[in-house]
This record gives structure tokens, C-alpha cells and sequence, in this order.
């Protein structure tokens, strides 16, 4: 008689980021609890100092490489895990301290900081798909308990996940809620952004800020246009594309379009 099938063993790490995704996980609760009588958590330090040392069957990493000791580490990751599974907006594309690679870092770090000289970060914040291969990626700032809860059923019955790709205007339908942006006129990046979100600010009258970075098909020039209708200048909408998924290329073209737009006239 062959001997049970030991669970697969999960793990998760943080590079450059302010440890929301991994608290989605936490936030899991009791859905979590059902998930460990499946797979065993064999590291993960927001939850317990308890570690067991790799290889890994899957490996959640929140957070963007900003140091050679990210990139040292993210590389040593993947190569102890069968599926690395990127969770957040810093990880999927380098997130808000992505602003960075719009800027001169060491101008930053001569204002910012009174010895410098210690601090030691590279001059842009990037995904970690840019350092090594990603077998799924997770979008969000932070990312969706539900997608996360659905991701982890499909690697345990080893089928695809059922993530969404269209935009947070099919969420707003679903729920029932009235166009801000053509209702109200209030702007709103609803169009250019991946569901995931629930569409939770429109549901508050509120235009959505792009958390979970640009869906898969999103019309920027024609999203532009209309903000500037709306009477924002090259200026906002170059800012309105800067938040959290700032280094993403779709809205990275955008903004960087607007600014060299608005420096010019």
C-alpha cells in the first residue's frame, strides 16, 4: 500500500509593498481555514513565524522589485516553486512607488533622506514578471478575496481559474448601478479598467480609480477624450493614470502621452 499523498505546500512573500494582499489572505477567514485542510501554508510570515524551507508547490509574491535584493530574492523564489502566482498591483506592475520610474530616484533620495548614502534602491519599480516567469497573475490594489479564494480551488483540482477580463462597466451593469460618467459627468476610468473590484466606487457615486490596471482591449485615446470633454486638462489626465498601476504599459503610454502633450502647448 503506497504511502498518503503529502498536501501541496503554499507560500507566501512580500517584496516592495504595504502587505494588503497578503491581509486579503488573512481576511479570508474561515474560507481559509477550509483551504489549509487542503494544502499546507509552509511559509508565510504575516501569519505565522513558523517556516518550512521549499520547494513549494505554489508561491504567492505581493510586492514590486525595487532593490537588487528583491531581484536576488524573487529569482530564488521562482526557482522553488512549481506555480509563482503574482497577487496585487505591485507585483503586476510595479505599483504606486512605480511613480518613481517617472522621476530622478536620486534626487528623491537626496531630499527625502538625511544619510543617503544607506539607502540602497534601484531607479525604477518594476512587475515581476520583468525578472522572471509568472504562471498567473492576480490584479487589484488590493486584490479580490474571491478571485484569490477561486485562484487557490483551481491549482487544487488542477483547472484553469475563472478570472475576469472585461471591464469594471460590466460590473456596474451587473449591479445596477447608474453610468457616473455618463449620468453625472463625473470622471471615471471604468472603461480601461479589469472587473475584479465589484465595482465598488461607482456603486458610491464615485468614478473608479483603476485598482486593477487596464483590462484587456482598453480604448485609452477614446477614454482621454472624453476626461478632456469632462474639462480636465493634459496635466489631470496624465495624473489620473498615475495611481496604482502607474507602470503598466497601456496606462503608462497614456500618461506619458498627456504629459508630453501638455509640455508642449
Amino acid at each position: 500500500m503506497s504511502p498518503p499523498r503529502a498536501p501541496p505546500r503554499l507560500a507566501v512573500f512580500k517584496l516592495a509593498s504595504c502587505d494588503g494582499c497578503q491581509l486579503t489572505l488573512l481576511d479570508c477567514e474561515n474560507e481559509l481555514l477550509e483551504v489549509t485542510r487542503h494544502l499546507e501554508i509552509a511559509d508565510f510570515r504575516e501569519a505565522s513565524s513558523a517556516v518550512i524551507e521549499g520547494p513549494y508547490d505554489v508561491a504567492l509574491v505581493e510586492g514590486s522589485v525595487t532593490t537588487e535584493e528583491d531581484r536576488r530574492r524573487i529569482q530564488e523564489i521562482r526557482a522553488s516553486s512549481s506555480t509563482l502566482v503574482t497577487i496585487g498591483a505591485c507585483a503586476t506592475a510595479g505599483g504606486i512607488q512605480a511613480l518613481r520610474n517617472f522621476a530622478d530616484v536620486e534626487e528623491f533620495r537626496r531630499n527625502v533622506y538625511p544619510s543617503p548614502e544607506y539607502i540602497r534602491a534601484l531607479a525604477t519599480s518594476t512587475p515581476v514578471r520583468d525578472h522572471v516567469p509568472v504562471d498567473v497573475e492576480l490584479r487589484g490594489c488590493p486584490i479580490s478575496k474571491h478571485q484569490l479564494l477561486e485562484l487557490i480551488s483551481a491549482l487544487l483540482t488542477h483547472r484553469a481559474p475563472d478570472l475576469p477580463h472585461d471591464s469594471v462597466c460590466i460590473e456596474c451593469k451587473r449591479r445596477g448601478n447608474v453610468c457616473v460618467l455618463v449620468a453625472r459627468g463625473t470622471p471615471c476610468l471604468g472603461p480601461v479598467t479589469q472587473a475584479g473590484c465589484g465595482a465598488v466606487c461607482p456603486a458610491y457615486d464615485r468614478g473608479c480609480y483603476g485598482c486593477f490596471g487596464p483590462q484587456g482591449t482598453p480604448n485609452a485615446p477614446s477614454m482621454i477624450h472624453r476626461l478632456h470633454e469632462l474639462g480636465m486638462s493634459r496635466a489631470e489626465v496624465s495624473r489620473v493614470f498615475r495611481t496604482f498601476n502607474a507602470a503598466s504599459p497601456e496606462f503608462r503610454r497614456a500618461s506619458e502621452g498627456e504629459a508630453r502633450e501638455g509640455e508642449s502647448s
